[in-house]
């Protein structure tokens, strides 16, 4: 397969800039494949018997000539001897019916990458090809689902073998059969098939239309056969509706007929009638979109054959239509050839009456260039274009004006749509004078920036498009000089359409779109539906301030501020947002106070209050719109210092953050982020002296019994400057410690580290004003306590965000301790840290591990480089590394505490990839005794710590029958009643009494696990087992009788060979699901077998 060169990379000399990009395409170069593509072609006839051959034959060549769907040109050169190989088959009489509709299936594909249009004409179509074809195509079964592509080609073949110059009567010769009876003629016979095939369901209908517009079109055939198949076809539209799929299937081929068939004179003649039947037929009512798009281009042809086959003389000509003309022809002869003279154009009109149906021809397709399909609309422009093209220039320019009617605000989108598109059209033609641009232009710029919203959404995307087609052909259907009065308004535009959020600062920088830049983004995108635009364009305007900050100032600034105190909720939001962005940018700019501007904004705050608009659905826009606005005019230090509007942007704060239970879950983060922010500027620029009661009323609010005032009380301490929170870090620290919800303990644990980081760190420093010797062990206890943090809920693992809090806290303190005042970091509480970290690394979420990795890795190295190579978030990829710290005595019992949980899961991936990982390690220490030692001793402390903490101890059951099925402690087993099989047995018998299935399950595979260790332990968790067998749950017993099937198969030696085959007979054929008392002998049966002392019921003594 041949390449292009851009493929393999890019030619030329080094440092392209970032501005050059690099284009890699796989351009094919030539078909390659020749060699295979004959083996397969050429193995058709040993595999069509066989199933499986034939479907992987089939599908290799599928795949093969998929390869060229994008340049089907390729298989030009290569068509016709694939095209002979196929058809010697098809020819040869000693082929069964299975070979030759593969054949035909393998010719389906290939007419299917290339396009019937130009396969089909490789076909051979002598006068000997027309009776086998004829014939073969008589022999098929219409209703047999699995040969259509035979029909279909048979088809496409009989229409090739129609275009032979002979009178088909002189193919009869003698109608008489041998048998008397008279043979029907070929012509009545293809006439037939094509008949019975235009009303089948499958894809032979598309194939019987082709097949009419060849036949039909014959001199012979149109002289004796078209007005019968005319009428039948008529007949069969005014009979059959469209409220049944087989009529629909009629309805669509009887409309293709009529659709692929020629002009000629006779069907020019009955156009009348057949138009009158599709006006009776109402087509444009369909529910079908099919229906309507053949409707529609049917009758476009009609109304072609109404009107003279010519060229409009009055059309707008640019050049010529070859390109090797147009470079010869002199400026002045190309600029003489614009235009036919108006004298000339009148003789060429007159005498020239245009019929009364082409009005009703108009009108339908003016119909449907509102169609809601975008394939009956793109069909009615072109239409459009045609008829017009054949036009007198005043019909012509009425025409036009219809077209300009379809951009009315009271119309849909559809309509838009369809009104660019034809608008292309009879540009691309000429058919649009540039007496019109005037007209045209205006709307076309509409259409550039067309946006109409539709519940959630928004439609228009389509219409923006559309319009861009229409500026593209009339820059190539245009001279410059005629396009000149229009080209920065169309340029504009098409910019605003194809705009780019990343790219709005560079296309502004040119002074001709810059106005008209911010403009679109103020009248069009700050009232946007949709907040994320809306934050954008604000954005965008605070980027493109410095380009013309005068302007901004002078005229959008005004115009943003009525927008903020007008009725409309989404402009109110946008104007206010855009006003502090502006501020902010004008600010940076000039550094300049816009104190006037800032009035003005203050006004908006009190208004908003006045009219009671914080409340509801409205103030979840403007709590957060307000915020922003404070935090920009703080940023642009407004001389507002002991100004009482600074006890108005007070109130809001505090009022946002008692009130935060109110608002939806939705709009909560991205308030509390605005109201962090906007109080963080404001303390930081009007509060230099230290308000104590603000401090005091944030520490209060965490005690709050709504759980997100607490929220938001956590995050307003940890936003405070250095120094408001001087001398007051003792007491922040201990109010944040306080906390009952998982929400409140995230943000309070974020609030701690943000104080912390803050105050500083000094290793002789107060307690009230720096991290030091005397607080930091409370600071770090605090945080590593919430490392352990495993709360779960209806949400699941609410826990994870404390966790995930906890880390980048420790993180954020570690690193300034770690700077400043190394010494106050003890060793153990950095092991603590560490190890905490390392399990957190281990564990089953990907989200919360990856954060975990990194953050351990960014302690470890100084240089984040170190970082790059490793992706957290892909198990397989992390647990290679992390099982590695199994290996470190310090972090081998966290980190297999996290690989319990991740190997004990239930995801597929992490339980791969964590118990390969694990399993590595393990092999590495098969052979080491005392390593192997430590690491079960390990294994034992971390069952004993979380015996009764579900969230471990079932998955550490399921870990550990892994590692018991893989013999990972093989070299204890040779040890009788080694101690740790002793003391896992013990274990295991604290969950005897559970009522948690899932954990007695485990439990179960872990005693049979356990029976491979030798000694006095073997009998011991036989007894166990036996006892499961009479458990009072049902499900219990049947699981433990299955197991203990599949352990006496593993671990033949557990019994005697000689009661081996009833054992398992009997723990096989047995109902362990029945009552107690059915399945309590079977068991002591097995006690006898296996050599255990049978269990004695307990009876309960009653007081």
């Amino acid at each position: 397969m041949a390449l292009s060169e851009t493929e393999n990379g890019f030619s030329g000399g080094e440092g392209g800039g970032e501005a050059d990009a690099i284009v890699q395409t796989c351009v094919l170069g030539s078909f390659s494949e020749r060699g295979e593509t004959t083996a397969l072609i050429s193995s058709l006839s040993e595999v069509h018997g066989d199933l499986g051959p034939r479907e992987s034959t089939t599908e290799r060549f599928l795949v093969i000539m998929n390869r060229y769907q994008e340049q089907p040109h390729l298989l030009d050169p290569h068509l016709e001897w694939m095209l002979n190989m196929i058809l010697d088959f098809i020819r040869s009489e000693k082929s069964p019916p299975s070979l030759v509709h593969l054949c035909f299936k393998f010719l389906y594909i290939i007419c299917k990458v290339r396009g019937y249009k130009i396969f089909m004409q490789l076909f051979p179509h002598e006068v000997a090809d027309v009776q086998p074809v004829l014939d073969l195509m008589s022999r098929q079964d219409p209703s047999d689902s699995e040969t259509w592509e035979t029909r279909y080609m048979l088809l496409l073949w009989l229409s090739m073998t129609c275009l032979i110059p002979f009178d088909l009567s002189r193919l009869d010769g003698h109608l008489e059969s041998d048998g008397g009876k008279a043979r029907e003629p070929i012509m009545d016979r293809i006439l037939a098939i094509a008949k019975s095939y235009l009303v089948v369901s499958d894809s032979a209908r598309n194939a019987a239309s082709v097949l009419v517009s060849k036949f039909m079109t014959r001199p012979d055939v149109k002289q004796k056969r078209l007005g019968d198949f005319l009428d039948w076809n008529l007949a069969t539209i005014s009979q059959t509706n469209d409220h049944s799929l087989r009529n629909i299937v009629v309805l669509d081929g009887a409309l293709q007929s009529l659709v692929n068939m020629r002009t000629h004179t006779q069907a020019c003649m009955l156009s009348p009638a057949v138009l009158q039947c599709l006006e009776k037929k109402h087509l444009s009512e369909s529910s079908e979109a099919m229906l309507r798009k053949l409707g529609v281009k049917l009758t476009q042809r009609l109304g072609l054959t109404f009107l003279k086959p010519r060229l409009a003389a009055w059309r707008y000509q640019r050049g010529s239509r070859s390109l090797a003309a147009n470079l010869s022809m002199s400026q002045s002869a190309a600029a003489s050839t614009g235009a036919t003279s108006e004298v000339e154009t009148k003789e060429q009109e007159e005498d020239y009456d245009i019929p009364e149906e082409v009005e009703t021809v108009i009108e339908h397709l003016l119909l449907g260039l509102k169609d809601k399909e975008t394939i009956v609309r793109w069909s009615a422009a072109k239409g459009i274009g045609r008829v017009t093209g054949r036009l007198p220039k005043e019909l012509a320019d009425e025409v036009v004006g219809s077209v300009l009617d379809c951009f009315s605000f009271q119309e849909t989108d559809n309509a838009w749509h369809g009104g660019c598109l034809a608008l292309a059209e009879l540009g691309r033609r000429g058919l649009l004078l540039p007496s019109r641009l005037t007209d045209v232009v205006p709307l076309i710029i509409k259409s550039l920036i067309y946006e109409e919203k539709r519940g959630a959404c928004s439609v228009g995307s389509n219409v923006r498009d559309a319009a861009c087609y229409v500026c593209w052909s009339f820059a190539r259907a245009y001279e410059p000089k005629e396009l000149e009065p229009f080209v920065t308004q169309i340029a504009s535009s098409v910019n605003i359409s194809a705009l780019s959020w990343f790219l709005v600062v560079y296309i502004a920088g040119f002074p001709e779109y810059t106005k008209s830049m911010i403009d679109h983004l103020v009248a069009m995108k700050i009232n946007h539906w949709d907040g994320m635009i809306r934050e954008l364009a604000t954005k965008a305007l605070h980027n493109l301030t410095p380009q013309v900050p005068d302007y901004m100032a002078a005229t959008v600034l005004p115009q943003l501020l009525k927008m903020a105190v007008g009725i409309d909720l989404h402009g109110r939001h946008g104007a206010i947002l855009a006003c502090g962005q502006i501020t902010h940018a004008l600010y940076k700019v000039v550094k300049k106070n816009f104190v006037l501007f800032a009035h003005l904004n203050l006004l908006t705050h009190f208004q908003l209050h006045d009219r009671k608009q914080y409340r509801g659905f409205g103030g979840e826009l403007m709590r957060p719109a307000i915020c922003s606005l404070i935090e920009k005019l703080s940023l642009s230090k407004m001389p507002f210092k002991n100004d009482p509007i600074i006890t108005g942007w007070q109130w809001i704060i505090d009022d946002t953050i008692k009130t935060l239970h109110l608002v939806s879950s939705g709009a909560k983060d991205g308030i509390l982020a605005a109201l962090v922010s906007a109080l963080s500027a404001l303390c930081e620029e009007y509060y230099q002296a230290s308000p104590d009661a603000l401090v005091s009323q944030y520490t209060e609010g965490l005690n709050n019994p709504q759980m997100l005032t607490r929220c938001g009380s956590a995050l307003a301490l940890g936003c405070l400057p250095k120094f408001m929170i001087h001398g007051k870090l003792k007491q922040v620290c201990l109010k944040c410690k306080e906390g009952t919800f998982t929400e409140a303990r995230k943000d309070a644990i974020t609030s701690i580290a943000q104080v912390s980081v803050k105050a500083g760190a000094c290793a002789e420093g107060s307690p009230d004003s720096t991290l030091c010797s005397a607080n930091v062990d409370e600071v770090y206890g605090t945080l590593l306590s919430s490392m352990i943090d495993y709360t779960t809920d209806s949400r699941g693992d609410v826990g994870a965000w404390v966790r995930e809090a906890a880390m980048t806290s420790l993180k954020d303190v570690t690193m300034l301790v770690a700077s400043s005042a190394p010494e106050i970091l003890s060793p153990d509480m950095v092991k603590c840290m560490m190890c905490c970290l390392a399990q957190q690394s281990a564990e089953k979420i990907d989200r919360y591990r990856a954060h975990a990795g990194t953050i351990f890795l960014h302690l470890l190295h100084i240089t984040p480089a170190t970082t790059t190579t490793l992706n957290w978030n892909a198990p397989s990829h992390a647990f290679k590394y992390i099982a590695q710290l199994l290996g470190l005595p310090e972090y081998q019992y966290h980190t297999l505490l996290g690989l319990t949980v991740s190997v004990g899961g239930i995801t597929e991936s992490t339980v791969h990839f964590s118990s390969q990982s694990l399993f590595d390690h393990l092999k590495l220490i098969q052979s080491d005794s005392a390593a192997l030692g430590q690491f079960g001793e390990t294994l034992l402390r971390i069952f004993r710590d979380n015996l009764h903490n579900d969230r471990v101890s079932v998955s550490f059951l399921k870990m550990l029958n892994q590692i018991l099925a893989n013999n990972c402690f093989e070299i204890f087993t040779t040890q009788e009643n080694h101690p740790f099989c002793v003391d896992l047995l013990a274990l295991c018998k604290e969950f005897k009494k559970s009522k948690d299935i899932s954990k007695l399950r485990a439990c179960i595979s872990v005693l049979c696990g356990l029976i491979q260790f030798q000694g006095e332990v073997r009998k011991k968790v036989l007894s166990q087992l036996l006892l499961l067998l009479c458990h009072s749950f049902p499900v219990i017993r049947k699981t433990t009788a299955s197991q203990m099937y599949e352990m006496l198969l593993t671990y033949d030696d557990v019994v005697d060979p000689e009661v081996l085959d009833d054992a398992m007979t009997l723990l096989s054929d047995t109902n362990w699901e029945s009552d107690l008392a059915t399945v309590r002998p079977h068991r002591n049966q097995l006690c006898d077998w296996l050599g255990v002392p049978r269990p004695q019921p307990v009876t309960k003594v009653t007081i």
